[in-house]
């Protein structure tokens, strides 16, 4: 590449807005990028608003790496606007060479200005189970999706799992679509303290042992399979879920009461980033029942924390977890408790753990990275 750094423009609308899923990926990607060693780009982040201080600051802005807001104050009508169009003329004035949108989307019209072109496709949940949207988002997102595989030059699929549901459901050339996955934060890969383990597990009340779920309590996350196998087990262990609250935490409530599981199923809500690798180091097991997702971050985040995984088949997570994890169908609660048996009666406990921590190794950051930036390379040479 020439050295005159070549100026890249991100939609960061999820870097100031998310704490979790989308806002984690995309802080984590130019995180890592501004880490690569003799950085050549300008990164230029579009963000409709100033979003939330503590997600933004945890890009440090630089001569080379700031944030972009529009012109003036926005409302919120004038804000989706630019964000779906207008920013088209701020990324041709700011003379950005490569436009990057992370969450899945690139601004409609960008292909006809010359500006390069890729966007990362998380999941098309909402074309293959439809059922856990409303029939408007659906429709809203499908327009979005056919779209933004008309306008990309290059699409990044987070799995193998996604590149086939785009080729599926885009009818987009396979050979437009390259897989790279995704790191987890750093934090999850650091041996914490005893001392800050002890006070978490205080201040949360945390057993000695427990089974750990992690990630938002709703229908197709499928967390009530877990919580109905782990409640027909003989076990001194406990299980420990921790998520944002949705309508469907409710029945899983109601289910854990009628089945006088209180003292063995615990939620917490509102559990701070920061908190959550002591919550992983401290478990024992890790369970993912999900339906269907388009990666499966928690599970990287559990092998590294040195855990032994439980999730289910149908989607990417056997692609996250590896051989060596245990799957079963995210309807057989017999299949389920089996499998959670096998985990916390510590038979091939150690082994599964050896061989977890062996696998997440392809998910390297040093690896994705140099993999996101030959696709940058290969845009703009």
């Amino acid at each position: 590449m020439k050295d005159t750094p070549i100026i890249i423009g991100y939609d960061a609308k999820r870097i100031v807005r998310n704490g979790t899923g989308l806002g984690n990926y995309s802080r984590t990607l130019i995180k890592n990028i501004i880490h690569t060693k003799d950085l050549r780009f300008t990164l230029r982040l579009y963000a409709p608003d100033q979003g939330k201080e503590a997600f933004r600051q945890q890009i440090k802005e630089t001569k080379q790496v700031y944030y972009v807001y529009p012109h003036g104050k926005k409302g919120n009508i004038a804000k989706a606007w630019w964000r779906f169009s207008g920013i088209n003329k701020d990324l041709i004035n700011d003379g950005v060479q490569l436009y990057h949108g992370l969450s899945g989307e690139l601004p409609k019209g960008i292909h006809g200005t010359g500006i390069k072109t890729l966007v990362t496709i998380h999941d098309l949940i909402f074309l293959r189970f439809p059922k856990y949207y409303n029939w408007l988002d659906v429709q809203l997102y499908k327009y979005k999706f056919q779209l933004t595989c008309r306008e990309a030059d290059r699409i990044i699929a987070i799995s193998e799992c996604t590149k086939r549901d785009i080729i599926e459901f885009g009818g987009v050339d396979p050979s437009k679509i390259t897989v790279v996955y995704q790191d987890c934060e750093q934090a999850f890969k650091e041996k914490i303290s005893e001392e800050k383990l002890a006070e978490v597990k205080a201040r949360y009340n945390l057993p000695d042992k427990y089974l750990l779920n992690v990630g938002s309590i709703e229908e197709r996350k499928n967390v009530l399979l877990a919580v109905k196998a782990f409640g027909k087990l003989e076990t001194d262990a406990k299980m420990v879920i921790v998520g944002k609250h949705t309508p469907y935490t409710d029945k899983v409530i109601d289910y854990i009461t009628a089945h006088k599981l209180q003292d063995k199923v615990m939620i917490l809500h509102g559990v701070p980033f920061a908190d959550l690798p002591s919550i992983y180091q401290l478990a024992h097991s890790f369970v993912y029942p999900s339906r269907y997702e388009g990666f499966g971050i928690p599970i990287i985040e559990a092998l590294y924390s040195h855990l032994p995984v439980v999730a289910c088949t149908g989607s990417c997570l056997e692609e996250a977890g590896g051989t060596d994890s245990i799957y079963v169908d995210p309807d057989d609660v017999e299949g389920m408790k089996a499998a959670l048996l096998s985990v916390l009666s510590e038979v091939n406990r150690a082994e599964m753990i050896e061989k977890g921590l062996n696998y997440v190794k392809k998910f390297d950051t040093l690896k994705v990275t140099k993999q996101l930036i030959n696709e940058y390379q290969a845009l703009i040479k």
